[in-house]
């Protein structure tokens, strides 16, 4: 019943974003979360040091877009990848 009240009143009709699988990369988890707006995907996603996962993480999203989120989530690990690489450890302070 409560799903007939969540229709008639707008609620649970969103789908929530596809998880992407996490990636490790010198020390830090990278996970792409593509933003979709229009029919296009930008870059984005988290980074956070690896075996710390309620410690602080960087959220970046970029200007890039893609038609698929398949794509935009590939480049969002490629892009967070040269993130730690220009940042490293002052990524997170």
């Amino acid at each position: 019943m409560s799903g007939f009240f969540s229709k008639l009143f707008g609620g649970g009709g969103e789908k929530s974003a596809p998880a992407f699988e996490t990636e490790t990369y010198k020390g830090y988890v990278i996970e792409p979360r593509p933003k979709g707006t229009s029919g296009t995907y930008n870059i984005a996603g988290s980074i956070r040091k690896d075996g710390d996962p309620d410690g602080p993480s960087h959220d970046f999203i970029r200007a890039d877009t893609f038609t698929s989120t398949e794509e935009a989530a590939r480049f969002s690990i490629i892009k967070a990848k040269q993130i730690i690489d220009q940042q490293g450890d002052r990524l997170l302070k």
